[in-house]
């Protein structure tokens, strides 16, 4: 699996301790960027084919040492809530995670619509601390975007689940 970090989440993740793979962009990549919400670290995952968000609060720096164990076990959980099967988005090993620089910038755009809808909940519910994440996720795996058409991640989870 690729996780195609955006410049933040690089830097955090100490930009000399990482190696970059330089393969080339693919629908089954995920894209990862570190957000500051409520003065905490979060992290926002898009799957690039379905734009599939999973946001998790709270993450520290050695929770991502080495990202994979963490990330995957993210999306599992996120998959699983929506009981979709853990293969629906590719094989996810926490041991073949290999990391690489973002290569959409549309991607980042729907991250950005993602990452506002965030902040936006956090803040209408008082803070992250009164913010209940699996509301907060299922909600952003319902919001619409606009991808040759307006569509929701699951929609477009189901569809790659027939295609495949």
């Amino acid at each position: 699996m690729v996780l195609r970090c955006t410049s933040r989440l690089l830097d955090l993740l100490g930009r000399r301790d990482v190696t970059l793979v330089d393969d080339p962009p693919t629908d089954e990549d995920w894209y990862a960027n570190l957000l500051w919400i409520d003065r905490r670290k979060c992290l926002l995952l898009t799957h690039a084919g379905t734009l599939f968000p999973v946001f998790a609060a709270d993450v520290r720096k050695p929770d991502l040492r080495p990202p994979g164990p963490f990330v995957v076990a993210r999306i599992r959980a996120s998959l699983a809530d929506e009981r979709l099967p853990a293969s629906v988005l590719g094989e996810l090993d926490a041991d073949d995670v290999r990391v690489a620089q973002t290569a959409s910038r549309s991607i980042l755009g729907f991250m950005n619509d993602s990452a506002l809808a965030c902040r936006y909940s956090v803040e209408e519910a008082g803070g992250l601390a009164h913010t209940d994440l699996d509301d907060l996720n299922h909600s952003l795996r319902r919001q619409l975007h606009n991808r040759g058409g307006y569509h929701q991640p699951l929609d477009l989870v189901f569809e790659h689940l027939s295609a495949g």
